[in-house]
């Protein structure tokens, strides 16, 4: 209890006590129907505690309002699955007796506000929902999208924002491995930041949130509580406007050295089976922790009380209020259920690594949740109507309206097909990240293989001590789900599925972070249902299921809202090491081969947006996503990684062939050729007839899914031709000189047409030099 006086104690509880409003209720984001609910489940009107506590419970943060009658469509199981959506994060059986433990949460207002804590904050709230269930933290991941990089704020928010985020993974101890960067006009006033953790623990000691049964202590322990923080779960959950981001108070303050000390402190803990459930004070601070594991609680997951005395609430300022203990949003900070026996044991734990501890109250058999605060009472409402019995809303919702094909003809072919390569290999998004990922600590724990942030495809990372690893990659094109959002968001899971065998990883399980605007607006809720529906398909067809993620809505300024953006982190499980496939493993001699079929879609492209200046409805649709030929191509490229056929594998993605073999070259460091005439004749590329209409273009440039470029030697070529045939999967390369990595070493990228127009060569120095030359000068650029 904080020193304070009897009158100013008396004040504060007055003040907490206050009936309120259906005004108040407004203040705090609670609509009319809302106040309506909750006097109903109440059967009074609430006081300013009460208040609080339902406004960020009932928050679109918390509550999932908007989304949650259709996350349903997500399939959540398989036979890897351990425990799917609902507890702190997902986990799947990686065999062994083992277990990963992951997920991925936004931090998007927080970072647009104050970009070095908040993005700092979500890497810390992200590791407490892996180790929370007793995993330890092995790897991290960032989705990050940035506005207009001519936006006056936009460098600023780069710096800040990958400044936080190297400084508490790194100082933290866990790697950086893999991620993604790109900027768009769209996120001028809403950047996006989604934070992801990996970890491994043993299957027979997971913890979860649920479990707690009556009469046990409830356990605080970490940082004491402060002011920051508050109301950040409804900050969250509403639009910006212009000015907002001088409301600093609702984001968090981090310190990653405490978190490292709670990350050995619990982990110390769970070995003494001292814990009955355990939660991360995440969004809503103390009030979701308290509420989610008594709302989960009970033998048989029926509910049950909480009663806490916030008096005993280890507090670092002085007079604190129990709204603001129980909105605060402090970081590192837990919440637990310990047996009786098992208090002095803990408190000892805690004290050895210089973290608070202290039993705050007990589980009750009463389903409320009752607060004291300077011995009155000033809290005493059911939990039920906190929690599962929340608003769920059916928002309205229109058809997405489907884009007319893009008409190629009309736009004349490009004199310079080198230039138009460079273009792309230097524009925002294609440009190399390095600037950001050097700032990473990429290999601490050292068991990183590869980083997908150098290698493209997907991070590998050893799990200790062993010859298995775990592939890790996060994965969405916007640009393509704001053209269409059910075939975007089939093409964001077939991504991830694409990335993940790239290096040779049975793709088992995703967790999702679904960015949107406004779901009040039609138009937005119609993205949002098509969007889920179309990763639903996706999830179900590639047996790769969700199990566990966020839902980031109103990310909005002033009514503009972001390009819809749901983004997917996909793992999979590598059994042997010495059976994976990279970047950049070419070697001088090998044979170039497509897998898979191209029909040279430049509809929705970066060709279409960086070249031609289409950045919206007359960009075109996506290409389509067959999730059959996914499935098939995805096994084949296993397989032959499996038996050791190829020497690197990229998939075929943005920017098409010519970006996806570029990046092969640069990453092997050897020139690379193709003969696109003996593509074309083979018929792997383009249908007949189109040869007339941007045929270079297309064939170059052109989108795709479900197709790979693989690197092999003439033996190994000869037989995944064989094994092709039987398989019924397209690949190129018939003729050995169709494609080919230079024996020379001539370090030069060739793209021909024997005897055509098309003649593309340039020095891999001078692809280098503009692939990562755009971030470094663009961020020591003096205005």
């Amino acid at each position: 209890m904080t020193d304070i006086s009897a009158s100013l104690a008396a004040e504060i509880v007055a003040a907490m006590q206050a009936t309120q409003t259906a005004a108040d209720a407004a203040e705090h984001g609670i609509n009319a129907e809302e106040w309506d609910r909750l006097v109903t489940r109440l059967g009074r009107d609430p006081n300013l505690v009460e208040m609080g506590i339902y406004s960020v419970m009932w928050s679109e943060h918390c509550s999932y309002k908007s989304s949650r009658r259709h996350l349903s469509k997500f399939p959540t199981k398989n036979e890897h699955v351990i425990q799917g959506p609902g507890e702190n994060a997902g986990v799947i059986d990686i065999g062994d007796g083992q277990a990963a433990i992951f997920k991925m949460e936004s931090h998007n207002h927080p970072s647009y506000i104050e970009p070095y804590q908040g993005a700092a904050t979500g890497v810390g709230g992200i590791l407490r929902d892996v180790f929370t269930m007793g995993a330890r933290p092995i790897a991290l991941v960032n989705a990050l999208r940035f506005g207009d990089p001519n936006h006056p704020k936009t460098r600023s928010l780069v710096e800040g924002v990958v400044a936080g985020i190297g400084g508490y993974g790194n100082c933290v101890g866990v790697p950086t491995v893999a991620g993604e960067t790109e900027f768009h006009k769209g996120y001028n006033g809403n950047i996006l930041v989604n934070a992801m953790a990996v970890g491994l623990a043993d299957q027979d000691k997971i913890f979860y949130a649920r479990g707690a049964t009556p009469g046990n202590p409830i356990f605080y322990v970490g940082s004491k509580t402060g002011r920051d923080g508050i109301h950040g779960a409804t900050m969250a959950s509403a639009e910006f406007s212009e000015g907002d981001e001088d409301n600093r108070p609702t984001v968090q303050v981090g310190d990653p050295f405490t978190e490292k000390l709670l990350i050995e402190a619990c982990l110390e803990l769970m070995a003494t089976d001292a814990i009955q459930a355990i939660q991360d004070m995440g969004a809503a601070g103390l009030t979701s922790s308290s509420v989610e594991m008594a709302d989960s609680g009970g033998e048989n997951g029926e509910g049950i009380g909480v009663e806490m005395d916030l008096d005993k609430v280890p507090q670092r300022e002085t007079g604190m209020s129990a709204y603001e203990i129980m909105l605060s949003e402090s970081q590192e900070r837990m919440l637990m259920v310990l047996y009786p026996d098992k208090i002095e044991l803990a408190k000892q734990i805690f004290e050895k690594y210089d973290l608070d501890a202290e039993v705050i109250g007990m589980t009750t058999d009463t389903g409320r949740m009752v607060l004291k605060q300077f011995g009155e009472t000033v809290c005493d409402i059911p939990v039920a109507p906190l929690a599962e019995d929340a608003p769920n809303y059916d928002r309205p919702w229109v058809e997405p309206k489907k884009r007319a094909p893009l008409d190629i003809s009309k736009y004349p072919e490009p004199e310079d097909y080198g230039e138009v390569l460079l273009k792309l290999m230097s524009c925002p998004d294609m440009a190399s990240k390095r600037w950001i990922w050097e700032q990473y600590d990429r290999h601490v724990m050292g068991d990183t293989i590869d980083s997908s942030q150098s290698q493209g495809n997907a991070a590998i990372v050893r799990i200790h001590g062993t010859n298995k690893a775990l592939a890790i990659t996060s994965d969405c094109t916007p640009r393509y789900v704001a053209a269409d959002p059910y075939e975007g968001g089939k093409q964001v899971v077939a991504e991830a599925y694409r990335n993940l065998s790239a290096v040779g990883a049975k793709p088992i399980a995703i967790t999702d972070n679904l960015n949107f605007g406004n779901p009040e607006r039609p138009e937005v809720m119609g993205q949002i249902v098509k969007a889920i529906e179309g990763m639903a398909e996706a999830c179900g067809a590639l047996d790769f299921p969700v199990v566990s993620g966020n839902v980031s809505l109103y990310n909005e300024t002033d009514g503009i809202g972001i390009p819809p953006t749901p983004v997917v982190g996909g793992v999979g499980l590598i059994e042997n090491l010495d059976k994976i496939s990279t970047l950049k493993g070419a070697q001088p001699g090998d044979v170039l081969i497509l897998i898979g079929e191209t029909k040279g879609h430049l509809g929705a492209s970066l060709y279409a947006r960086e070249i031609l200046g289409l950045d919206g409805e007359e960009a075109g649709p996506p290409p389509p996503v067959d999730l059959e030929t996914e499935k098939r191509n995805a096994d084949f490229v296993r397989n032959l990684i499996e038996q050791g056929l190829v020497n690197a594998v990229h998939d075929v993605s943005d920017g098409g062939i010519a970006c996806a073999a570029t990046e092969m070259a640069l990453a092997s460091g050897l020139g690379v050729g193709c003969n696109v005439t003996n593509w074309m004749s083979e018929g792997v590329i383009l249908p007949d007839g189109w040869k007339e209409r941007a045929y270079y273009s297309r064939a170059l440039f052109g989108e795709a899914t479900g197709c790979y470029l693989a690197a092999a030697s003439k033996d190994q070529h000869k037989q995944i031709l064989e094994l092709a045939k039987r398989t019924q999967v397209p690949v190129s390369g018939k003729k050995l000189k169709s494609g080919w990595f230079s024996a020379e070493e001539l370090n030069i990228l060739i793209f021909c047409d024997a005897g055509g127009p098309l003649n593309i060569e340039l020095p891999l120095s001078r692809l280098r030099e503009a692939h990562e030359g755009w971030l470094p000068t663009y961020m020591n650029k003096v205005d």
